[in-house]
């Protein structure tokens, strides 16, 4: 039980002879403890029950790319998930910042619709979370040194939520997190709906962990949720850039890391999930309504001909 949740109820016993008991009675405050099943409704029940779709609307850009090679994509044509590209994680562990969610491999949690790749966060009990979601990953199907990645998304927003898109290294080459580097293409919270960040993280293991991050804001009165963006870097020998719809907005060198390693030589594979809560945005509130979808146009990845 956690005792965040708990109040205590002061129950006063008098017996024969004068003698007075009191006790403390620990009570539940508005927690239901339920038995669930190992496996919740089927995806085919999942999936006609749900209904919703989204405009294609907001930014887009055709394959061809002017000075690149398209060298691997997923446009999320086919009617299911891709398993020679993609892999579930699969976990409750709160991805090393506390989140509140279980990924699951259920295709009530990801899917193909209408040409999208669909990461659906739900409120629900599942092995001892509240939440369930997605994420995706490409390690040991593909992973890369250098290129540009374009990821085409729409986002979810209010408090507590966190949708990414991002990369780890494959072999960890200098060493556990973040000491082997991490480069995350977008994130945003929810509570700040307008708000992108460009991050790498690096340096000593945590607690002395470093990280530098690029921020995009957009007009006031714009957030993430309201149309597609496209989300990019490119990841050159020694220099790292972010892009939203093909602007520049962050860039990092080695000299920006110093007196640390620049660990961004190495492979590195791409991750596409939907957190709940977590010690960043911090949990749901009364006001975060779920389920919450993160919808996917396309993934492409592209090679200089000299790398």
């Amino acid at each position: 039980m956690n005792l965040k949740m708990a109040r205590r109820t002061k129950v006063v016993l008098s017996l024969m002879g004068g003698i007075t008991f009191t006790l403390l009675v620990s009570q539940c405050a508005k927690v239901a403890f339920v038995q669930q099943p190992d496996l919740f409704r089927t995806a085919e029940e999942m999936i006609e029950v749900d209904a919703t779709t989204t405009e294609d609307n907001g930014y887009k850009t055709q394959p061809t790319r002017e000075g690149w090679n398209l060298v691997w994509t997923d446009e999320f044509t086919n009617p299911e998930i891709d398993t020679t590209k993609w892999e579930h994680e699969v976990n409750g562990n709160g991805g090393g910042n506390n989140e509140l969610q279980y990924y699951t491999a259920s295709k009530a949690n990801s899917y193909i619709k209408d040409g999208f790749l669909v990461i659906k966060a739900m409120k629900q009990n599942y092995k001892g979370k509240f939440y369930t979601s997605g994420r995706l990953r490409t390690a040991k199907k593909a992973d890369w040194t250098y290129g540009r990645f374009d990821i085409r998304a729409k986002l979810p927003i209010q408090q507590g939520i966190w949708p990414a898109i991002w990369m780890l290294p494959t072999d960890w080459v200098y060493g556990t997190w973040p000491q082997s580097g991490e480069i995350d293409i977008m994130e945003i919270i929810g509570n700040k709906p307008g708000t992108l960040y460009g991050t790498v993280h690096y340096g000593d293991p945590w607690p002395n962990n470093k990280w530098k991050s690029g921020i995009l804001e957009l007009p006031e009165g714009k957030d993430f949720s309201q149309e597609f963006h496209e989300f990019s870097v490119e990841w050159e020998p020694n220099e790292i850039r972010w892009y939203m719809d093909d602007s520049l907005f962050a860039t990092r060198v080695p000299a920006d890391l110093a007196p640390h390693r620049w660990p961004f030589d190495q492979n590195f594979h791409m991750i596409l999930n939907l957190a709940v809560g977590g010690n960043w945005p911090g949990p749901p509130d009364e006001n975060t309504t779920f389920p919450k979808y993160m919808w996917v146009d396309y993934v492409r990845v592209y090679k200089k001909s000299e790398l």
